[in-house]
């Protein structure tokens, strides 16, 4: 990996975030209404030379492009504004919700590669076989079902059926790490079950594809145990396909978060973006919008790193 490349990514990355900071901030301004129209409807009848002067506190008084730039400004200085309901600094919320996320996007990610994985596996070395349909069902099932759907049925079934889990908050782990994954468990599993099937879709095609090349053959033709092949000729060359689903994916995990923090009462980033948008808050979603896209720019360039990591010949210059 050269120093070139890395800056080349990074000024991509910049673009990127600024291309997503245009375009939330372009989106939320076309939405009928604004945070002194949600005030308005908490708070009963205001007269129109109040709410002038609510929406002058607020800046929105200001043309579109002057919000922008003021707001790009700040940002330039790693300031992403405040709160308007709250008058809170939107960064400081952001530092205290992102581990609530990261943990749920974490736990999400080891579920569906415990279980992707080794099905994937399982099903590519049994091609036509049952464990093979059964991993087509589950492919099928878990691309199909929608996440909210599942975290529902989990719900109903793990805690007010059985009371394994409960149906929903959140414990720190600093007040009680069992409490913690105990009210993690479900969101996690909910939301990682997209990720699990199209793990095992994407790990059954391409260890099939690898295991039909010549030097596999030549492997087995060498005497070589069955293990040894597939973990280490094939399984290896095998997963470069496998590392650019996940890492796309995470993206999709950190996206799926906002409903499933909803679900649980998660207070997470998805979650603090669900309520700014319900009370028009634009500081508060441009914000957590910037930094989820910032996230997934950085988990690309790791998944970039582990191409050379995984694969010798993967070189960038």
């Amino acid at each position: 990996m050269s120093l070139g490349w890395l800056i080349r990514r990074v000024l991509l990355a910049l673009m990127a975030a600024l291309g997503v900071s245009v375009l939330v901030f372009t989106l939320l301004r076309l939405v009928p209404g604004d945070v002194v129209t949600q005030l308005i409807g908490l708070e009963g009848n205001v007269s129109a030379e109040q709410q002038a002067e609510m929406r002058r506190l607020f800046g929105l008084d200001q043309p579109i492009w002057m919000q922008f730039g003021t707001w790009l400004i700040a940002l330039m200085q790693g300031d992403l504004g405040v709160s308007l309901r709250t008058d809170r600094p939107v960064f400081q919320d952001l530092l205290l919700r992102f581990p609530v996320t990261l943990q749920l996007t974490a736990m999400a990610l080891f579920f569906a590669v415990l279980v992707g994985l080794p099905l994937g596996i399982l099903a590519a070395l049994r091609r036509g076989q049952a464990a093979d349909l059964l991993s087509s069902g589950f492919v099928l099932i878990g691309l199909a079902a929608p996440e909210f759907w599942l975290a529902i049925l989990m719900i109903l079934l793990f805690s007010l059926n059985l009371g394994w889990f409960p149906p929903n908050g959140y414990v720190s782990p600093a007040e009680s790490v069992w409490g913690n994954l105990r009210s993690m468990f479900l969101p996690a599993l909910a939301l990682s079950f997209s990720l699990a099937a199209a793990t095992t879709r994407i790990v059954r095609a391409s260890l099939l594809d690898v295991l039909s090349q010549d030097y596999i053959r030549t492997a087995r033709a060498k005497g070589l145990r069955a293990s040894t092949v597939i973990m280490r000729h094939a399984l290896r060359n095998a997963m470069i396909p496998v590392v650019t689903v996940i890492g796309l994916q995470v993206g999709n995990l950190l996206g799926g978060a906002v409903i499933i923090e909803q679900l649980f009462g998660l207070p997470g980033v998805g979650r603090f973006a669900l309520e700014g948008i319900n009370l028009r808050d634009y500081p508060v979603v441009q914000g957590a919008v910037l930094w989820i896209a910032v996230s997934f720019v950085l988990v690309n360039v790791v998944v970039d790193l582990l191409y050379s990591v995984i694969d010798r010949r993967v070189v960038y210059s």
